[in-house]
């Protein structure tokens, strides 16, 4: 076999008259290659009864079989029930040829494929003849597709005028086509290393040669899904951070009182003889989610995933020649200050670490080492138990290893690939004209999936799965950040962030009654029980001990999570949620709200003594994002209340309405602009362009006591409010506070670019919107903060997600219909996003001038204001004129979604 065929294909497309004489060989070994997650689809002039009865496959999955009949102009699926009509080439195309016909074949198939989460560059096609090199169609010219794509085409017919370029001619026929099958067969039994598809618009590739830190690497290439995060790098450097792998919402408390996600076993340790190891080049597949690893010229190769199909599996294969592999252990415990119990059971090792807190996490893995051609190779596969007791958990975990080590590695990555394909259908972004934003995009929404676990609770913290950074503690970010994204592009997942905030309200009750106030007081760092996590105080760069004063003073994040339960129930129209567990973190915060105001002598309402999200001023009164957020969720609780008389009483909806009318906001009438705290103007007019180019830290720059006695603001403050609550704050006032807040925000804070462009895309300067998105976008792909090795800053991928929706696609939810108001770039050509809005599934493809609709369930949207538009599936098309809206296509065929 040749060079090109030394590879693992995920899909083999051939040509079934070619390999008639060899039908049944064929078939057993379609039968296997499906059983093992491979798609196998055949090519055929024929109707597809003939081409059924002759192959008489019927595999089981996770693989699947695949017919291109009649020509390639009929698409079917072969199930256990017989062919399934799923594609048919419309009577309307201006090229009736046969040639057109299959073109069109092949660009279903890809498509076909590209949904099961098998991209170009991992299908071989296979035919008769191709047809010669002057371009004359020969009998398999269907398959050939107009531009090159990355799919390997092979000939193994005879091709007397040679093949056409981009076909590898082997001959030999239908047995030469068996002997493919087998190799791809063989490299399966032979546990070899899979390949991915690289895509440069999905591949995320670090130049191991560059400055970055590998300690930054191995944030970037974390796999992940919501439970099990693990970070890259092959724990032989001994670079690595601490902890290498963790499992989502199990804390720890260390020695020294700081609470932690607790250090679960490590399974991706490798060991390589002297001297044997590298360079190794970092890739990650975003459409798979899957990282590779390789050496110079291939020496060494690994492949590991976080099962997005079983959360508790994740597996890992490597390969090298013979001896460089050393022997390792299939788990380990590297951090010696954690309670840990090693064992096994028959050949499965388990490993088990224990919180001082409660909880437990442990680990049961499997490996296999296969010597074969002068390659070894390495398999492991490991299920993680969380939060068990006792042997019980140790049991847990020995029988989901048994479950998934009986499934296999081939069928647990074909899962693991069609998850992911399925979240990126609900959830892609593409940017036409601008690929660096578009990858860095994708990047953002690939870390936000893995951040985010749909089943139960989940604890989103700052750095998500990524890094020791924040310890794992959930912050605001949480709810005003990620939430949102996650909202639209995975409703289960906003839940089960919710979902965490409410089995903590006895603590936010229990801190709030411990201040001597009502209602419900959440922490501004939270972990295993809702308890406040801030650590006290923090050492600067010259080791001086600084107070930490959020977790006493960062008191807005109360307002922030009731905002976020009625953004959920609003945005999905869940009402289910938001009249039962989702109500009184609405209501729990208005009485906190109530019991915290101070009503001056003038009847005036204050709040005092607080931090805004600009926390380069400390202690401050009447700051007015505080301030604002409160008066909204008095006002919403009141709203609710007095909706259906649940979560409260009457006379309480109307203190609650009494008292956000009191509440002081800082706003001038005259100039448009909110004052940030009480005497914020008075302060040293420091504008950030005088200093530095941001982003910068300013305090380091200009030193604490300077920039807290400045106008210089570390991150979106009033400006958050125009993000969050538009309608609370006074019409048209957005321009006016963008121009003098812009200015002077230095955005060291990693949520703060995002938020800034979405705002300024909002406001019409889409252009400098774009240079604030590519700040956000590149955050961690280039490190600009210096501190990605500590993990991804999972909420500026939120941002990142918020300012592509809500600032250049202008989407806006009113009263249940989607306000849809783009302002793109002159560098963009089209924006398209795919989302979830109340019931329906969307893609929206939008330019200036052309808004695409495309759903699956009925909705209702305005553009730009207009009066509401009824939708049916599978969509409509809008053309702008004179800067009015008008409907030019409805039932935009695009819109289908199976």
């Amino acid at each position: 076999m040749t060079d090109v065929l030394d590879r693992s294909y995920t899909s083999v497309v051939f040509a079934w008259e070619a390999m008639t004489d060899s039908s049944s060989l064929v078939r057993d070994r379609i039968e296997s290659l499906c059983g093992l997650g491979i798609t196998v689809v055949a090519f055929s002039e024929l109707d597809v009864d003939a081409v059924d009865g002759a192959l008489s496959a019927y595999p089981v999955g996770p693989g699947a079989l695949y017919v291109s009949a009649d020509g390639g102009s009929k698409g079917y699926r072969i199930g256990a029930d017989g062919p399934q009509l799923i594609w048919q080439r419309s009577p309307g195309g201006a090229d009736p040829s046969h040639e057109a016909h299959g073109s069109d074949s092949m660009q279903w198939i890809l498509r076909e494929l590209w949904r099961r989460g098998i991209g170009p560059g991992l299908v071989l096609v296979v035919g008769n003849e191709f047809g010669a090199a002057d371009g004359r169609p020969g009998r398999d010219a269907s398959l050939r597709v107009p531009e090159a794509i990355r799919a390997t085409f092979v000939s193994v017919g005879t091709e007397p005028e040679g093949p056409p370029p981009g076909v590898l001619h082997l001959g030999g026929g239908s047995q030469r086509f068996v002997e493919i099958l087998d190799a791809q067969l063989e490299r399966r039994v032979a546990r070899r290393v899979p390949d991915v598809d690289a895509d440069p618009a999905w591949t995320i590739v670090v130049d191991p040669t560059s400055n970055i830190l590998e300690q930054v690497h191995e944030s970037l290439f974390t796999v992940a899904n919501g439970l099990c995060g693990t970070r890259g790098g092959f724990g032989t450097s001994g670079s690595e951070l601490e902890p290498r792998a963790v499992v989502n919402g199990i804390y720890d408390r260390t020695t020294e009182g700081l609470v932690r996600l607790l250090p679960a076993p490590d399974w991706t340790a490798l060991a390589f003889t002297p001297d044997a190891r590298s360079v190794h080049r970092p890739l990650l597949d975003l459409y798979a989610g899957m990282v590779i690893y390789e050496g110079d010229g291939g020496s060494i190769r690994s492949a590991r995933f976080a099962s997005l199909d079983n959360p508790h599996v994740v597996g890992m294969r490597a390969e090298a020649a013979v001896g460089v592999l050393a022997e390792s252990p299939a788990l380990e415990v590297t951090d010696p200050s954690v309670d840990q119990v090693i064992g096994s059971e028959g050949d499965i090792r388990w490993a088990r670490t224990s919180s001082r807190l409660a909880g437990s996490i442990t680990a049961a893995a499997d490996q296999v080492s296969v010597n074969a051609d002068g390659i070894e190779t390495l398999q492991r596969i490991a299920y993680y138990s969380p939060d068990g007791e006792g042997t019980s958990e140790i049991e847990q975990a020995v029988a989901g290893l048994s479950a998934a080590t009986e499934k296999g590695f081939e069928r647990l990555l074909a899962r693991h690939r069609a998850a992911w394909a399925d979240r990126w259908h609900d959830s892609a972004v593409s940017i036409v004209g601008d690929p660096e934003i578009e990858l860095a995009a994708r990047f953002a929404l690939f870390h936000l999936h893995a951040a985010c676990g749909d089943v139960g609770e989940t604890a989103v913290g700052a750095r998500g799965l990524t890094g020791p950074a924040y310890a794992g503690h959930v912050f605001w970010d949480t709810d005003v950040f990620v939430l949102p994204a996650a909202t639209a592009i995975h409703p289960a997942a906003a839940r089960a962030m919710l979902e965490y905030r409410i089995r903590r309200l006895p603590a936010a009750r229990r801190a709030a009654r411990s201040q001597g106030r009502a209602g419900a007081r959440f922490p501004w760092e939270s972990a295993h029980d809702g308890s406040d996590v801030t650590p006290r105080w923090v050492r600067d760069e010259q080791g001086r001990i600084i107070p930490v004063l959020t977790g006493t003073h960062g008191e807005h994040i109360s307002a922030d999570v009731a905002w976020a339960a009625l953004h959920y129930a609003e945005w999905t129209g869940d009402r289910m949620f938001i009249d039962g567990p989702g109500r009184d973190l609405v209501t729990e915060t208005a009485r906190y709200w109530a019991s915290r105001i101070r009503i001056d002598s003038g009847g005036q309402g204050h709040i005092d003594d607080v931090i805004g999200p600009d926390e380069y001023h400390e202690s401050v009164d009447d700051n007015a994002f505080t301030n604002v957020m409160a008066r909204w969720t008095l006002r919403r609780a009141a709203e609710l209340v007095r909706a259906d008389g649940i979560g409260g009483t009457a006379d309480e909806a109307a203190l609650w309405t009494s008292l956000s009318e009191a509440l002081v906001d800082g706003y001038d009438p005259d100039s448009g602009v909110y004052e940030q705290f009480a005497g914020f103007h008075e302060l040293e007019p420091i504008l950030i362009a005088e200093i530095a180019d941001p982003p910068v830290a300013a305090d380091l720059l200009l030193g604490r006591d300077r920039v807290s006695t400045s106008q210089v603001v570390k991150q979106a403050d009033v400006l958050m409010l125009h993000h969050l609550v538009p309608d609370e704050v006074a019409p048209g006032s957005l321009r006016a506070n963008l121009d003098f807040y812009d200015p002077r925000t230095a955005h060291g804070s990693s949520l703060s670019p995002a938020i800034h462009a979405s705002l300024m895309a909002r406001a019409g300067d889409a252009d400098r919107a774009l240079e604030l998105l590519r700040i956000a976008s590149r955050l961690d792909l280039d490190d600009l903060t210096g501190t990605t090795a500590g993990g991804l800053h999972i909420a500026t991928m939120g941002g990142v997600w918020q300012a592509l929706a809500f600032g250049f696609a202008g989407l806006r939810n009113r009263s249940g219909s989607l306000n849809i108001d783009p302002h793109l770039p002159r560098a963009w050509d089209k924006l398209e996003l795919r989302l979830r809005f109340r019931s329906a599934w969307m893609r929206l493809g939008l330019t200036e001038d052309r808004i695409e609709v495309a759903v699956d369930a009925p909705i209702t949207v305005s553009l730009g204001g207009t009066p509401e538009i009824p939708i049916e599936p599978p969509g409509a098309t809008f053309e702008r004129k004179r800067n009015e809206w008008s409907e030019v296509l409805s039932a935009h065929p695009t819109g289908r979604h199976r």
